[in-house]
């Protein structure tokens, strides 16, 4: 039961948004963990930007909190630590590069695998950062 008497859809409730934190301590920091209704997540503050995402990678478990950020393709991406995994900040999609082994003067170019890595929404209301469980109905590699 909610204060005011009524019961909320605990589904709802699961997507609700949550308080993690100050701004301007993740703005120091520029990531932080926390967790979200049972669900661990890490938060990134990057050029500007907010993003949040499972906190263990898609592939085998690695920590995000603890990997580096660099670009690639133009992209910011988090590098997992354990197997120099590549996910973009943006939206999840795991990177790769490919070349045509038929082709000798071909050069590598960026590919995506597709969305491999859950991200959640961040909102910041009053210099508090409150994210928001992603509701997607997809199945991902990292739930």
């Amino acid at each position: 039961m909610d204060v005011d008497g009524s019961e909320q859809d605990p589904e709802m409730k699961e997507y609700s948004s949550v308080c993690v934190g100050r701004e301007e301590d993740l703005k120091k920091s520029e990531r932080m963990t926390a967790v979200v209704h049972d669900r661990e997540v890490v938060i990134f503050y990057h050029k500007g930007e907010y993003h949040a995402m499972d906190i263990r990678c898609y592939h085998s478990g690695g920590p995000l909190h603890l990997g580096d950020i660099e670009d690639f393709d133009g992209r910011p991406c988090i590098v997992c630590p354990w197997h120099k995994y590549k996910i973009t900040l943006a939206t999840g999609e795991g990177l790769y590069q490919s070349i045509n082994p038929r082709d000798p003067s071909a050069k590598p170019k960026w590919c995506s695998k597709g969305v491999k890595q859950r991200i959640h929404t961040v909102t910041v209301d009053n210099g508090n950062i409150y994210v928001t469980l992603s509701n997607e109905p997809f199945k991902c590699d990292s739930d």
